[in-house]
Formats: C-alpha cells, sequence, structure tokens
C-alpha cells in the first residue's frame, strides 16, 4: 500500500465530519507520506448563522478530529499544528502522522459513517444511567453538559417555535434556506436532501413552490401564516419528542478562531458517542448564535421586529440556561432514541475534496 493510499483511507473516513448545512468548509492537500494539509474556510460572507466564521470553525474541530479517530486505526497519532498569520477565515492546518505503539483503535472512528442528524420525532424515554454517563465522559476536563429535560422540554419547545418562525420570516437567511435544499431528492453530496428535512410530502411541495422565488414565499408567510406549519413541524413537536435537550458548555467564553476548534472536537466526540449508544442528534443552534450577535452588540437584519424577536429568544434561553453558561454554550441540540432516518445528507468525494493549488 502506497503512503498517499493511507492517506486517503484517512480522509475517505474523516470527510463524514459533521458541518453545518452539509457545507463542508474543508479542502485537503496530500503532502508527503507522514504530512495532509486541511485548507479551511468559512461561509460569514453570505451566511448570516456563521457570525464571524464561528459555525465554520466548529466543523474544522469536527474534521479534525475525525482524522485523528480515523489515524488511530493505524496506530497513527497525529499532531496538528494551525499554520501561523492565515486569516480566520481562510485558516490552514498541517497535520503530521507518527507511528505510535501507545496508539490503540478508538472505537468512535465505527461510528463517523453511521452518525448522522434526526429531524424528526424520536422517543421520549429517558436517557439510561450509562448514556448520560458516557455522554459527560466523552467531553475533556472543563467541558460540561447542560441537561433539559421534563417540564424544561417544553420551555425549549416554545423557545424553539419562536425562533423557527423567526429563521423563515429572516430576509437575510432566504438565500441560504433556498440553496442548501436539494428538492426531490432522498440523498445530497453537498445539500441537505429536503425528504430529510423533516417536512411532511405536503408541506414539501408548499415549501419547494414557496422557496423558487421569495416574493411567494412573502406571501404565504403574511397573508397564511405560513411560518406556522413549518416552525410546528420542525421546531415545536419535535422538542417535546426527545429524550432531553442538552447544551455543551465550554471551559470560558469562546472568542477566538481556536476555542470555537477546540470545541468542535469535543462536538465531535460526544456525538459519535451518541451515536454508539444508538442514540439520534439534532442540532439546535441558531439560539445561541443569536445569543453571540447579541452579546457582542452586533445587528444582524434590517428588519427590527425581528431583531426584537431574537432578543426575546436570548432572554428566554438564558432563564433556562442562566446568564453564565449561555455566554460559555458552544452547542446545543436534543437527543434520544429514533429510528435510523431513511434520507442524509452524504458527503463529497475525497478527489473532490482534494485540493492541487500550493499551500503558500
Amino acid at each position: 500500500m502506497s503512503d498517499s493510499s493511507l492517506a486517503e483511507q484517512i480522509l475517505e473516513l474523516a470527510r463524514w465530519a459533521p458541518s453545518g448545512d452539509n457545507t463542508q468548509p474543508w479542502r485537503f492537500r496530500i503532502e508527503s507520506a507522514d504530512h495532509i494539509v486541511v485548507l479551511g474556510h468559512d461561509t460569514r460572507e453570505h451566511c448570516v448563522y456563521d457570525l464571524r466564521g464561528h459555525a465554520s470553525q466548529l466543523a474544522h474541530g469536527a474534521v479534525l478530529e475525525c482524522i485523528a479517530l480515523a489515524a488511530s486505526r493505524h496506530g497513527l497519532r497525529v499532531d496538528i499544528a494551525p499554520r501561523p498569520h492565515c486569516p480566520d477565515n481562510a485558516p490552514i492546518y498541517d497535520l503530521r502522522l507518527h507511528a505510535d505503539p501507545s496508539i490503540a483503535p478508538d472505537p468512535l472512528a465505527a461510528c463517523i459513517t453511521t452518525r448522522t442528524v434526526q429531524r424528526r420525532p424520536m422517543s421520549r424515554q429517558p436517557l439510561t444511567g450509562d448514556q448520560r454517563r458516557a455522554l459527560e465522559a466523552a467531553l475533556s476536563p472543563g467541558y460540561a453538559v447542560r441537561w433539559l429535560e421534563g417540564t424544561d422540554r417544553l420551555r425549549m419547545a416554545r423557545i424553539l417555535f419562536s425562533n423557527g418562525r423567526l429563521r423563515l420570516l429572516l430576509p437575510e437567511g432566504y438565500p441560504l434556506h433556498r440553496d442548501i435544499i436539494e428538492w426531490g431528492a432522498r440523498f445530497s453530496e453537498d445539500r441537505i436532501p429536503d425528504q430529510a428535512v423533516g417536512l411532511d410530502p405536503l408541506l414539501r411541495r408548499v415549501s419547494r413552490w414557496a422557496m423558487h422565488r421569495r416574493q411567494r414565499l412573502d406571501f404565504l408567510n403574511r397573508y397564511l401564516a405560513g411560518t406556522v406549519a413549518p416552525a410546528l413541524e420542525l421546531d415545536f413537536l419535535p422538542s417535546l419528542a426527545c429524550a432531553a435537550h442538552f447544551a455543551l458548555v465550554a471551559p470560558s467564553v469562546p472568542e477566538t478562531a481556536a476555542d470555537f476548534v477546540a470545541a468542535g472536537r469535543q462536538l465531535l466526540r460526544f456525538w459519535l458517542t451518541a451515536t454508539q449508544h444508538g442514540l439520534h442528534v439534532q442540532p439546535e443552534m441558531t439560539p445561541l448564535i443569536f445569543a453571540q450577535y447579541q452579546r457582542q452588540g452586533l445587528v444582524f437584519t434590517r428588519v427590527p421586529a425581528l431583531q426584537r424577536t431574537a432578543v426575546r429568544v436570548v432572554d428566554h434561553l438564558g432563564g433556562l440556561l442562566g446568564p453564565d453558561q449561555l455566554k460559555r454554550g458552544v452547542f446545543m441540540g436534543r437527543v434520544g432514541v429514533g429510528r435510523v432516518p431513511s434520507s442524509r445528507s452524504l458527503r463529497m468525494s475525497v478527489e473532490q475534496l482534494m485540493d492541487s493549488a500550493a499551500a503558500g
């Protein structure tokens, strides 16, 4: 087996790392037998949910952790070094592979390709003690899990219903919502297939018609309460149908790109551990993102009423988590037992993700 073949095997597994809306904000290069380069990018220029690239930086951390897990199958240790003097929106990571007899195959590597997003209702069956302990132990010291269960589940459902309507009304979000869905698809290599979104067939047809033109969507929302049914089906009802909601809380308030990359590595291990224990996860990130906007005093929409709605969403979330955990929160989601999704996002091939340009 050639050196490049081994690196390609590692990347073949690592490419399944999660990223917001399946954007896959990375490209790979195999420089030598022991040197893989990951060239990151972010979507801050056109995605309102990627404030200062933080969502993409979480994804960078996830793919770096995936590479480390995949390499462990070959007895390799991975040393990761961010290349200095790169801009935040185009980071480069140098990964050096070292044979290390102390490295055992990490069992989480077996879950990389089966980990997926479950957007439909799950069982309300509570987490077992073993599941809860395993998820908490998946995180490094200093990180913590805040569980939201029982009556907090209804409070979270109300928050997410308001947040869902806000997301659907947000004019700055329309181009993203229009472009990230692959309509009439069960699987998608670079987007989200419409059958995985969580809408029933009728609402899928209505949404496809409305998303084709902004004027149609505005008409539907203004005169036919077009945000109510999707927010109920995508946000409120699934929020009630799960074992628990959770927030991953960092040791300190994340501020730098390195903080979010580190958090992405923790997130990946948490999610794979859930998969290992027969659980599904759905991200619930936008309330945290709106909280980051609010904390930094930034306006994210030209519609003042929607800005005020976001303030209320963040205030209610802060009432659940507390001000400190809201500030230190790096990821939120819901978790539970459920059917394996029949539709999901796939990934671009390693060949498609290769970048042959000079790293600079």
